[in-house]
């Protein structure tokens, strides 16, 4: 091992990223023994019983988030499924959200508190039910751009901004969803410290010295798929994989094509 390190070292390969996070942590740790050192204490005996604690939180084993904020949100999406005009909903209407309310009310079965314990269902299921809100939301989103290019979405701008409303902000649930699900393998993968390599770097990853028990959880990546949805690019998150580029770039195009269309028509129909 040391031999291959030091053919690396020679060769001026680039380290890592998996060896970078780790260096992010040895930085971290020795400006907490600087401080112990200016404060005066003594800081083997810190470093002996805290060193553990001195890892960022999203790198190492942790409890897991509570489940409240994801089961919210998708529970907002499902309600703006089912208040959605007929013409613009998956027939039947109460398909699609029933299937999401069943697999909702298994998964908080499989973690009700924390999303901590795995199981061999769980990632299916997740992702199904991820898979479920985004198609449902596409064939709503299509049937409305269809119904605004054929004249046939009204002559009312209030009724016709409620229904954009209740396709887009779905939409950028599903997305979050998706980041919150993929990043690192999962949510449950995250709590139990198996990847660290990121696929989106948060801001408070790159300075560890004052974020040691942040990790990331969902209204984080709500946050991020708010922020792509109404920018249209990444802001203070950025993808590092090329799974997560693509898919902030799906977001952007279907984001910004959505939004031009409703608004371009609400605009005339004030007119």
């Amino acid at each position: 091992m040391a031999a291959d390190s030091d053919t690396r070292r020679e060769s001026g390969a680039p380290a890592q990223p998996d060896h970078l996070d780790r260096l992010r942590a040895v930085r971290a740790e020795l400006l907490h023994l600087e401080e112990l050192l200016c404060r005066g204490e003594h800081p083997v005996s810190h470093a002996i019983g805290d060193t553990a604690h001195r890892v960022p939180a999203w790198l190492r084993v942790t409890r897991g988030e509570q489940r409240w904020a994801v089961t919210l949100a998708i529970a907002l999406a499902v309600t703006l499924q089912l208040v959605l005009p007929d013409r613009l909903a998956f027939r039947p209407h109460w398909l699609l959200p029933g299937l999401e309310i069943g697999l909702v009310v298994t998964l908080i079965g499989l973690n009700p508190v924390r999303i901590s314990r795995d199981h061999p269902w769980l990632r299916p299921l997740s992702v199904s039910l991820i898979a479920l809100i985004s198609v449902a939301n596409a064939w709503s989103a299509a049937l409305l751009v269809v119904d605004l290019l054929a004249a046939r979405a009204g002559e009312e701008p209030a009724p016709l901004l409620g229904s954009g409303g209740a396709i887009w902000l779905p939409n950028v649930i599903a997305f979050a969803l998706w980041y919150w699900e993929c990043d690192r393998g999962g949510p449950v993968s995250r709590a139990q410290g198996r990847r660290p390599r990121a696929d989106f770097r948060f801001p408070q990853m790159e300075d560890p010295g004052g974020h040691f028990e942040w990790e990331p959880h969902f209204l984080d990546y709500f946050y991020l798929s708010f922020t792509n949805a109404t920018a249209f690019s990444p802001t203070d998150v950025m993808p590092m994989s090329r799974w997560a580029k693509m898919v902030m770039l799906g977001q952007s195009a279907i984001s910004l094509v959505t939004l031009a269309v409703v608004i371009s028509r609400a605009v005339s129909l004030f007119k």
